[in-house]
């Protein structure tokens, strides 16, 4: 084993060095039933893919004295809602979620907004109720395609200025 060179070596010790293996392995190819050859499945109810996706949790506590909620609405069930918007949006730039893609999800169904539409209340109500229940991963799903792609690859500041003009369109259920 490798030791720093300030550890003494006694004399009748051998010291090792590292060497090639003699024969190098064969290039790995995706063979199994269970490797994803084809790479990751995509499709309804699949979700967004992308690397260190836990790492959003670590981020709500930054909104905890910026969020508003309405009369019945559980902190648990929207930082779950929006936690998976913003998974979204960092797997469109393909990437890990950051600060800001927390905060367009907070943005875009008006949780920064001290007084929301009344309208996208009433909305959000319906759909952020119970996301924080296991049981209820086609429910987020619904919720998270609630918010087109175009909209989730603006600026968290464009995003502000078109939930202010009421021009992200989320006040209206597409199933209606």
């Amino acid at each position: 084993m490798a030791a720093p060179r300030h550890v003494r070596v006694g004399p009748l010790c051998e010291v090792r060095a590292y060497s090639s293996p003699e024969v190098t392995p064969r290039r790995w190819k995706a063979a199994r039933p269970g490797d994803l050859a084809a790479g990751q499945p995509t499709g309804a109810l699949r979700g967004h893919q992308g690397p260190d996706q836990g790492y959003a949790y670590g981020l709500v506590h930054l909104f905890d004295d910026r969020v508003y909620l309405a009369d019945g609405e559980d902190r648990r069930d929207v930082d779950t809602g929006c936690v998976a918007v913003a998974l979204k949006r960092a797997s469109i730039f393909r990437r890990a979620p950051v600060v800001w893609d927390l905060e367009a999800g907070y943005l875009a169904f008006g949780y920064l907004d001290q007084h929301p539409l009344a309208a996208l209340v009433a909305r959000r109500e319906a759909l952020f109720e119970g996301a924080a229940d296991a049981h209820h991963y086609n429910h987020v799903r619904k919720l998270v395609a609630c918010v087109p792609t175009d909209v989730l690859a603006l600026t968290p500041a464009e995003i502000k200025r078109r939930y202010e003009s009421d021009a992200l369109g989320l006040t209206r259920d597409p199933d209606a």
